[in-house]
């Protein structure tokens, strides 16, 4: 079960914690089209261009992952000094990642043209050059990454096997990494994970591992197996081995974990293994259990299948996910202001309709909970405005609340019908609706439209306002004075029984 802190760190955008990437950096190019007829050329489908994108691919997928999560990124890595890397660096720079790209003059960088009809692929055109570089331009390489390292609070190293990190280069950054106790993911595409040595773990999928083993990959016990003899021989903590529709394994030279995937439409893989590399490098930068890491890259995995080509995972889809797979308890839907606005955002961008209301929510009785029912109904998120202690006193008098405003957030909290509880301290909730800007702000039935706070401001930017008719005969107060008469009749029973 994700807990609360997880879900909190998530919103917060992981404190935007700074990630190091370093890697074989692509540009991926898309061309969708319709396929209407086969060429007379030749026995191919003519796909009618309508529509073209480019997007950050390999090494600077992580990166943009990384950056949509929360995290500050610095991307190092090599590239053509031509015009896909002045676009590949823009797009980087657009999202914040600062690029450290390394000129590797008369190679180009790596594009990967994709012509897609529909959700279907039908053919993917690679230009990329594996030749092993002069040594000036890995020193290049090795001294930009090295200059960014110090400041990291993780190191991923991305290896699409396409000459950005030969063995030298992984030895000096994990080594590196190791003197500052900065944790090193490794997503390997070489058969050889000795050039990883001493990095914190190594994120193969079955097949990666099974080749880097020697043992079939139809066997899966086998490989976990050798997997696990591995860990201690390249001095890791543990292996985070994906296995596709069956989620994801952490091996232990002595034990395994194993999460289960969460199951999703599945339109394209493209993209998933590098989601899981950036949720689990930024789970090592925050320090989280690798136990709550794995679980949550499965969820982040099962969000970016569901999308057609290379496409990063928002933080915003993610939030949205684990509320899906996680219902939130009382604890986590009392919420400050700066968290229920993340999380605002997660609604918005699910088409969802917010709903306001607001008030002191003292000795909660009938009446409350049929308006908060009823306004929930107008809507598809419920946010209530809780007044402090403070704001209760001032509006109530000095014998007011009976209940303290942590215990009455929980028991509106508990309710089915609300999201979210903020506590506000003035006496008026306006400055927390004008932060909010519900679509739909509500009151109950002893106000006028004229009368309510916010109304003004939320028809300003298109909302609308709804009174609900009170329950007759139930308020707060009410159920105060007739406490206090019973105890009053009460104690007069026992004064002429004495």
């Amino acid at each position: 079960m994700i807990s609360a802190e997880t879900v909190a760190l998530v919103e917060s955008g992981w404190h935007q914690a700074r990630i190091l990437v370093v890697g074989d950096v692509m540009l991926d190019q898309y061309v969708w089209g319709d396929v209407e007829r086969i060429s007379p050329e030749a026995p191919v489908p003519i796909v009618r261009a309508t529509a073209r994108d480019q997007r950050p691919g390999g090494a600077a997928n992580v990166a943009m992952n990384l950056a949509r999560l929360g995290a500050c990124v610095t991307l190092a890595g090599l590239a053509g000094g031509d015009r896909e890397q002045e676009i590949l660096e823009s797009l980087l720079a657009d999202e914040g990642i600062e690029p450290r790209l390394t000129v590797a003059l008369g190679t180009p960088t790596t594009t990967k043209l994709r012509i897609l009809s529909g959700h279907q692929q039908m053919m993917r055109l690679d230009m990329e050059s594996r030749a092993v570089q002069p040594g000036k331009v890995y020193a290049r390489l090795l001294e930009s990454a090295s200059a960014a390292l110090p400041a990291a609070e993780a190191v991923v190293l991305s290896d699409y096997a396409k000459g950005s990190l030969p063995e030298d280069i992984c030895e000096a950054l994990i080594g590196e990494a190791i003197q500052r106790q900065i944790p090193v993911i490794v997503d390997p595409k070489q058969q050889d994970f000795g050039r990883y040595r001493g990095a914190t773990t190594i994120c193969p999928n079955l097949r990666e591992l099974a080749a880097a083993t020697g043992e079939p990959v139809d066997d899966l016990e086998r490989v976990l197996n050798a997997g696990q003899s591995l860990v201690p021989e390249l001095a890791l903590q543990y292996f985070v081995t994906t296995l596709g529709e069956k989620g994801i394994t952490v091996l232990w030279p002595e034990s395994r974990l194993h999460a289960p995937a969460v199951v999703r439409q599945v339109y394209d893989v493209s993209g998933a293994g590098d989601t899981v590399l950036a949720i689990l490098a930024l789970a090592l930068a925050c320090r989280m259990p690798i136990e709550s890491a794995v679980e949550l890259a499965n969820i982040a995995a099962g969000v970016v299948v569901g999308k057609v080509g290379t496409v990063p995972i928002q933080r915003e889809e993610l939030v949205g996910a684990l509320s899906q797979d996680a219902a939130l308890g009382m604890d986590e839907k009392v919420l400050a202001l700066d968290r229920l606005l993340a999380r605002l955002q997660t609604w918005r961008c699910s088409g969802e309709r917010i709903v306001f209301t607001n008030g002191c929510f003292d000795l909660l009785h009938i009446g409350h909970i049929r308006l908060l029912e009823e306004a929930r109904r107008k809507g598809e998120r419920l946010i209530v405005g809780l007044n402090s202690d403070n704001s209760v006193r001032r509006l109530k008098g000095t014998g007011r609340p009976i209940v303290s405003e942590q215990e009455r957030a929980r028991v509106l909290a508990a309710l089915s019908a609300v999201d979210a509880v903020v506590v506000f301290e003035p006496d008026t909730p306006l400055q927390l609706i004008e932060a909010i800007r519900p679509d739909v702000l509500v009151k109950g039935g002893d106000y006028t439209e004229e009368k309510v706070v916010g109304a003004q401001q939320v028809r300003a930017w298109g909302g609308r306002v709804e009174i609900i008719p009170l329950l007759a005969g139930s308020s707060t107060t009410r159920l105060i004075a007739k406490s206090a008469a019973r105890l009053a009749t009460a104690s007069r029973a026992r004064v002429i029984s004495a």
